[in-house]
């Protein structure tokens, strides 16, 4: 017994030295990221440093400033807060999201288990005839029954680090899978603040054409009184008519996009539509941040979740190149056993009946029909196709950003054209109700201004709700600020 116990103690000393040995090398290569961008603007040229003054207002682009992992709060509205944190409490894709992290990591730490020595207890009852002529006997054979209790040591050596390559694989899944995390957290957040902008905005377009479809409708009623007296044609009424139509036809589109905004509020918030309405926030209950905090492109690489998921996804690729090589190279493996035998139960601790083993396994790839090569072939390829996405995934994302910061500036420009457009149709509106009430004007012809004004005002909502938009499209573009707070972590 102390003799054996000795040589267990041996073994899994033996087993730690040449677990540190192999410790020591791995095959494959080693990941390195990738190295950002030299570009210093997202633009040809340089980007530009502030908007044109809109509605009073001009948006700066501050580079080196930080930007705050709730940036949602820079637009002031205290509603919009409880939308969104809602949204973050309730939202089914972030909480998948969620779940695949933890799972990826449940995984992980079952990967490291390969780096410890697997221990098993088993007991084995059976009843048996053994035959003597198998060992040259002619006695007549016995019937008995035999007991085993036993304790085995498996422990497989990482020479070549095939094993660590795979549990670098797994920490890359983990990195992969927590800036999905943070991807699906900024899709959420933008998504949420983009869309009760688009409802704020429908909801005083749908005001506007309403306003217009009534004074359309005092239009045609006029005309028809004056076509019955005879003092227009009849065709004034067709076409005011027609005009009418157009007008109640434009109003449907609006409020089936209404109500899908609501529809689709209630399900990023993780709500039925029936179960759930927006709260009545207006556009100017919105205010619009003035100062932009613009991140450098070598600075995009490392914050935004989809590059970083991308370049996960590369150092995934890499690990499997390391997992394939190992493959085409021998394998290391010990092991040892004890235990007891005996026929009778009461007597299975008996030191008579004692069994052990120590061994050792190596097993050498020979001739696999050319699959062990050409999956290491496969997993270089994967790795270059991986590359090719991760380049492709940051210009797209240099992309998205250059378009944003000139969006704001033609955003900026259209607000600002049809601001005047609806001062010169307020303005001319005024004049003509005026001019009626001095007897110089019909009322058609207010009507008419009334329309003009309407439309204008129409465009200008539109205008603004595009600005608004194309801001959130910025923060979502320079990746949300999640590395400033623990939200979306």
């Amino acid at each position: 017994m102390i003799r054996t116990t000795k040589l267990l103690l041996e073994f899994l000393f033996l087993t730690l030295c040449l677990s540190l040995l192999a410790s020591g090398c791995a095959v494959g290569p080693d990941f390195v990221r990738p190295e950002p961008p030299g570009a210093n603007s997202y633009n040809h040229g340089a980007d530009p440093a502030a908007t044109t003054t809109a509605d009073g207002k001009a948006q700066s682009f501050d580079r080196g400033t930080a930007m705050t992992a709730d940036w949602w709060r820079l637009f002031n509205s205290s509603q919009l807060d409880v939308v969104i944190n809602d949204a973050i409490a309730g939202n089914p894709n972030l909480q998948a999201a969620q779940a695949s992290l933890r799972q990826s990591q449940d995984n992980l730490r079952a990967g490291y288990g390969i780096f410890f020595p697997t221990v098993d207890a088993g007991f084995d009852a059976t009843r048996q005839k053994l035959s003597p002529y198998r060992f040259g006997g002619g006695a007549p054979g016995s019937i008995f029954n035999l007991y085993t209790l036993q304790a085995t040591v498996n422990y497989t050596l990482d020479f070549f680090g095939g094993e660590r390559r795979a549990v670098e694989g797994l920490q890359a899944q983990v990195d992969f899978q927590q800036n999905v995390v943070r991807g699906t957290y900024l899709a959420l957040t933008g998504n949420v603040v983009n869309t009760l902008i688009a409802h704020a905005a429908y909801r005083e377009q749908v005001k506007v054409a309403e306003q217009i479809i009534d004074y359309e409708r005092e239009q045609v009623g006029i005309a028809e009184v004056q076509a019955e007296a005879g003092a227009v044609p009849f065709s004034n009424v067709l076409s005011l008519r027609s005009q009418l139509a157009s007008a109640e036809a434009t109003l449907l589109p609006l409020r089936q996009k209404l109500y899908q905004a609501e529809h689709l509020l209630a399900t990023l918030t993780g709500h039925a539509p029936a179960e759930w309405a927006p709260p009545q926030v207006g556009l100017a209950d919105i205010t619009l941040p003035l100062n932009l905090p613009v991140t450098l492109p070598s600075e995009l690489v490392r914050q935004r979740p989809d590059i970083l998921a991308a370049e996960a996804q590369l150092h995934s690729a890499s690990a499997g190149i390391g997992v394939a090589t190992a493959a085409l190279l021998p394998s290391f493996s010990i092991n040892a056993s004890y235990g007891r035998d005996n026929t009778a139960l009461s007597n299975i601790l008996n030191k008579a009946g004692g069994i052990w083993s120590l061994g050792a396994d190596v097993v050498a790839p020979l001739f696999h029909g050319g699959a062990l090569r050409f999956k290491r072939e496969a997993a270089i390829e994967g790795y270059n196709q991986s590359a090719a996405s991760y380049r492709q995934t940051v210009l797209n994302a240099f992309a998205q950003v250059a378009d944003t910061l000139l969006a704001l500036e033609n955003d900026a420009k259209t607000l600002e054209a049809q601001s005047n457009a609806l001062s010169a149709a307020e303005e001319a509106l005024h004049l003509v109700q005026a001019n009626y009430a001095a007897g110089v004007a019909n009322y058609l012809q207010v009507l008419a201004a009334d329309e003009q004004y309407n439309q204008a005002n129409a465009g200008y909502v539109q205008a603004k709700a595009q600005r608004l938009q194309d801001t959130v499209a910025l923060f979502v573009a320079l990746g949300g600020g999640w590395w400033n707070g623990e939200a979306g972590r």
